[in-house]
């Protein structure tokens, strides 16, 4: 039963990066796609705007949706959706078409993930449940921080296609393996939508997706200028700021796995000091920035609180808001990351343009500073039987 589980809970792993790496691999490829396309790059860059859009909209009423059906037959449908979408992609040469090619994959985008967390959690005892979902986080941090220079390489040392189809034989090895190891996965008592919706009535809820938000808007506000950052504020040269970025992906696995040891033993203490830490190394890096040394050192600790343990602190903060509903309550999780990573990145670049590069340090800061209040809130209000039980 272990060993089954530990294929399981890695098959899901696995499945995540490919769903994540087909999402933000692209953005290794957008030179290529605008001069296959005869695009203008920022035209080009609605490949990756518009699919987190549509996984935002669709993050809370896709898994709410399938909840009720096999949970095998479900992720095999996604990955041959995601697969088809990956060969359309791969061969079309049509802008139009390449957008339609990723924008239905990105419609089951919240199914898979929502039921990987879910089916990994369940796999296990309940205390152990946040250990099994770190791990398959691992693969949502491989896929988002991986993904675009594994794309990148790819495209430049072989070709667009054979980067295209990096994605699609990705997907492929796990739809094989999905349909050969994992069992069949009924749905024992299949939860009517009502009874699911009703979750949205308890304020922890609504409390819980503020949170994620703020915490998400914290992180990317920051991240998603990261290159700009490092090249103008630090002055690293090309190979340097490659090194750095690996360095913060690197981090995130390792945060993952920091992430389910503290969420398994103490999980409140845990999230009040997350913000704390996290304000600390961007005070820091407001500080220091303008000097190479440091600034490895700082993304490194910057990548085990942003990238992995805050990702596993945003799922554990809904999840246990609604356990009695986790597909649903995982698809919120969804879609409340990518308005957080959305909002952060249109108030960087707000900041970036009154005030210079420097500065989208300061988003970080202040959305940190509201989650710990919202973050006090959520503790003062509920206790974690009430949370159980509401």
């Amino acid at each position: 039963m272990a060993k089954r589980n530990k294929l399981l809970i890695f098959i899901l792993t696995v499945g995540v990066f490919g769903i994540l790496n087909t999402e933000m691999g692209v953005i290794g490829l957008l030179p290529s796609i605008a001069d296959r396309f005869n695009v203008s790059i920022s035209k080009a860059g609605w490949l990756v705007s518009v699919f987190a859009l549509v996984v935002a909209v669709s993050g809370p009423t896709m898994p709410l949706l399938f909840s009720g059906l096999n949970r095998k037959k479900v992720m095999l449908l996604v990955l041959g959706v995601f697969i088809l979408g990956n060969i359309l992609s791969l061969f079309t040469s049509n802008f139009s078409v390449l957008l339609i090619a990723r924008i239905i994959p990105a419609i089951f985008h919240p199914i898979y993930c929502s039921l990987a967390f879910t089916v990994a959690a369940d796999s296990v005892r309940k205390e152990e449940a946040p250990k099994a979902v770190a791990k398959v986080f691992i693969g949502v941090s491989a896929g988002m921080v991986a993904g675009v220079p594994i794309a990148s390489f790819i495209d430049n040392a072989l070709s667009y296609e054979m980067a295209m189809a990096f994605f699609a034989i990705v997907n492929v090895i796990v739809f094989i393996a999905t349909l050969l190891f994992v069992p069949s996965m009924p749905v024992g008592e299949r939860l009517s939508y009502g009874t699911q919706l009703s979750v949205l009535k308890k304020p922890i809820i609504w409390i819980s997706i503020v949170t994620v938000i703020l915490l998400n808007s914290a992180v990317f506000g920051v991240y998603s200028y990261l290159t700009e950052y490092l090249k103008t504020v630090t002055n690293m040269s090309a190979n340097v700021i490659s090194l750095t970025l690996f360095i913060f992906g690197g981090a995130n696995i390792i945060g993952n796995i920091v992430a389910g040891k503290l969420l398994t033993h103490s999980p409140t203490k845990s999230i009040v000091y997350f913000p704390l830490l996290l304000v600390a190394v961007y005070v820091a890096l407001f500080f220091t920035g303008q000097f190479i040394l440091p600034t490895p050192i700082i993304t490194f600790i910057w990548g085990i609180l942003a990238g992995g343990i805050m990702a596993n602190i945003n799922q554990y903060l809904i999840a246990s808001s609604a356990p009695e509903a986790p597909d649903f309550a995982n698809g919120l999780f969804i879609s409340s990351c990518n308005v957080g990573t959305t909002i952060g990145a249109a108030a960087g670049g707000l900041f970036i343009s009154g005030m210079g590069t420097q500065y989208v340090v300061l988003v970080g800061i202040l959305s940190l500073v509201f989650s710990l209040l919202t973050i006090l809130v959520r503790n003062y209000m509920f206790t974690p039987k009430q949370q159980l039980s509401k």
